[in-house]
């Protein structure tokens, strides 16, 4: 009977502790100051801190930091309890890890080279690929030993952006190579903004040949809370991207007179960072008693893309 207690209470202690790490672990990180975060890093590293590049480079390796360094560290592809049971972290860090894709593809693509025939640079040849790395590989090869890899070639990169000769590193701060990030980041906003908005049903606006609307999209009761992180996780990362290109591309965005139009998607994207009180991602309808927090997130993330095509727009003809 004494032992039968034992091992009772033994096994509530070990629920009641993986619950606590889950509910740590799940905790998402604080924002950062791009500008303080960016000149730490490359006085650690003596580097100048007036080369256009450095601040970009540093927050995006941050970024990458932040997914391997948070509490629990990276939890996407983790096989044991308690974070084989989280979702919230996980999809976060997949929204996260969609920005760092999407930006050091248009860092090797674009931001690196003064023209479509130039040579790729050598370190974000190598960088980008390896954050293509599936996030639930847990073994050969593993998430987080890629996404490291990756971070020093990034760092790399930023190391040789200072030096001169032929092994200088470039970071083409114009408006073209602006414009190519905003592409990408609209495309993603829409994305986001569509499925958040589905938490309801709506009809879909893609119509097949006989061009009858048929169905309602809805995303599953069961993806809600997953589709919101994963949204919110994605704006975090694109929130301090944007915070580092108002400082790398500062005088094209002052010529072109699009500084207000970058700073009101940042206060956007700063909105969907608001805390999130409820202990539970609710999906209430209309005007109804609950609230319905994937509209709520919807809302900004609309208006921020919204925002997105503004700036576009004054790239090209302002």
């Amino acid at each position: 009977m004494v032992r039968g207690k034992v091992v009772t209470w033994s096994f509530v202690g070990l629920v009641a502790a993986g619950y606590l790490l889950g509910l740590y672990w799940s905790s998402e990180p604080d924002r950062f100051d791009v500008k303080a975060q960016a000149q730490a890093a490359i006085a650690a590293d003596n580097l100048p801190g007036d080369v256009t590049g450095t601040t970009m480079t540093s927050t995006v390796i941050h970024i990458a930091d932040t997914l391997l360094d948070k509490p629990g560290g990276f939890l996407s592809n983790d096989v044991a309890p308690p974070s084989v049971f989280l979702d919230n972290m996980p999809a976060w860090e997949f929204g996260n890890l969609e920005l760092l894709r999407d930006t050091t593809l248009v860092m090797r693509n674009e931001l690196s080279r003064s023209q479509s025939q130039s040579s790729e640079d050598r370190d974000l040849k190598e960088a980008q690929p390896l954050f293509n790395v599936d996030r639930r590989s847990w073994v050969m090869p593993r998430a987080e030993s890629e996404y490291q890899r990756g971070i020093n070639h990034l760092k790399a990169y930023r190391a040789r952006l200072s030096k001169t000769g032929p092994d200088k590193a470039e970071f083409y701060a114009r408006a073209d190579n602006l414009r190519e990030l905003l592409r990408l980041v609209e495309k993603r906003l829409g994305s986001y903004s569509q499925r958040l908005a589905a938490s309801v049903g709506q009809e879909s606006l893609d119509l097949p040949e006989d061009g009858q609307i048929h169905d309602k999209v809805s995303t599953s009761w069961w993806k809600l809370d997953d589709v919101f992180y994963e949204a919110r996780g994605y704006s975090w990362g694109l929130l301090h991207v944007l915070k580092a290109a108002e400082v790398d591309f500062e005088p094209i965005l002052k010529n072109k007179h699009a500084m207000v139009s970058l700073r009101q998607i940042i206060r956007e994207l700063e909105s969907t960072q608001q805390t999130v009180w409820s202990p539970m991602i609710l999906n209430g309808s209309g005007f109804g008693f609950l609230a319905n927090h994937s509209l709520v997130m919807a809302n900004y993330v609309s208006r921020a893309n919204a925002a997105v095509t503004d700036l576009q727009e004054l790239l090209d003809k302002g």
